[in-house]
Parts: structure tokens; sequence; C-alpha cells
């Protein structure tokens, strides 16, 4: 049903893509960086999520909207924005470290110490900011038909095939990325300046990309 040459093509375009680093890796890394590799690897897990609800969105049509009405994409723009700069603030406002006071992603436990970012709430939020995010809507669009082959008929279900390709090597280049951030930050979290200095940069990141979301409307 899928054209074998066209899906080894796709699997290739979307691996480099998926290793070139653009906002989904860079919010994987800043939440490793805040809270360890269950915490990247968790992130990965939403955005993966996220991008499985836009593939199966994209097979239906749904996503045609998008272009139809130009509206309903900056409205989801802008809601990308406001929910990254959310965390932006959150991430600036933490002052915690491990094994110190609980801090607004965490929780303290009996012994006072600090639990950590949940991962849980790290898989929301990696879901949400990807589906938040406008510009995966219009990369299905433009980008899954390519390796499309009208022919073979079935097109949403060779759609489909290609969105659940692509979460899969997706998450396999993410997941990774996440643990690999985890692991270093719980070296450098052990000096309470650099666990500032990793919050401060998370801030930063999150703050980037909702200037980008919101300043790039196509």
């Amino acid at each position: 049903m899928v054209d074998m040459s066209l899906l080894a093509a796709f699997v290739v375009a979307i691996f480099v893509l998926s290793i070139t680093p653009g906002p989904d890796m860079m919010f994987i890394v800043a939440m490793g960086g805040r809270g360890g590799s269950g915490m990247g690897v968790m992130a990965a897990a939403g955005v993966a999520c996220g991008m499985l609800v836009h593939a199966c969105a994209a097979a239906l049509g749904l996503s045609a909207l998008f272009g139809a009405l130009p509206v309903l994409y900056h409205v989801l723009r802008w809601l990308g924005a406001a929910y990254l700069l959310y965390l932006a603030v959150r991430a600036f406002r933490d002052r915690s470290v491990p094994g110190g006071e609980a801090g607004a992603d965490g929780a303290a436990g009996a012994d006072g110490k600090r639990s950590g970012p949940r991962p849980r709430r790290a898989f929301w939020q990696g879901m949400i900011t990807n589906l938040l995010n406008p510009k995966v809507i219009m990369f299905n669009i433009a980008f899954l038909p390519q390796f499309v082959d009208p022919g073979r008929g079935h097109l949403p279900l060779q759609l489909l095939v290609l969105g659940i390709t692509g979460v899969v090597v997706g998450f396999c280049v993410d997941g990774s990325v996440g643990l690999l951030s985890g692991r270093l930050s719980r070296a450098l979290r052990r000096s309470r300046r650099l666990a500032r200095g990793l919050n401060i940069f998370s801030g930063t990141v999150f703050a980037g990309l909702a200037v980008r979301l919101a300043a790039t409307p196509r």
C-alpha cells in the first residue's frame, strides 16, 4: 500500500530533520537540563504524542482547515507563544536545587528535600507545546504529501503510515537527546550556582521559542 522506496526516502529525510536543532529539541534539552534524564525522555514522549495527534489530523484532512481558515492558524500560534512564556516565567522563578527546597516544579518529600520536577508534568508540557505549534501542522500539510503515491490509493492510510513513521524516528532522536542532556545536567546541578544557571538557560530557551513562534506568522 505504501511505496517502499518513498518510505525509505521519507525515513532518511525525517531523520535529517530530527537531528537538526529546532524548537522541539531545544525544549527537550531545557527540560532535561532542569530535571534530569527522566524529565528529558518524558518531554520527548510528550512531543511524540503531539506529533502523533498532528499525523492523525493530517490523515483525516483536518490540518487543511488551517490553510482554508488562516485565523485558526494565528489563534493557535499566539496560544503556543503564551504557553511558552508561561513556562519561561516558571523557570526563571525556580530557585530549587536537588536536595534543597521544593521549587515551582517539585514537591518536598517527608525529609524536606526536593523530590524534583514531575515526569508526568514534563510529558504534558511537551505534548501541549507541540500541539500549540501551528508550524507542525503546516509542515504535515506541505511535507507528508510529497511521499505519497496517489496511484496506490488509500491516501489517508498512506499519510497515517508516514506520520507514525515520523513519530517513531523523531522519538528515537529526541529521546536520546533528552537522556544525554539529563545526564549532563545531573553532574552540573551539584553546584547551586550552576543549578540556577540551568534554570535561567531553560527560561531563556522557552522565552526565545515563544518570541520565534510569535514573530514568524508563516
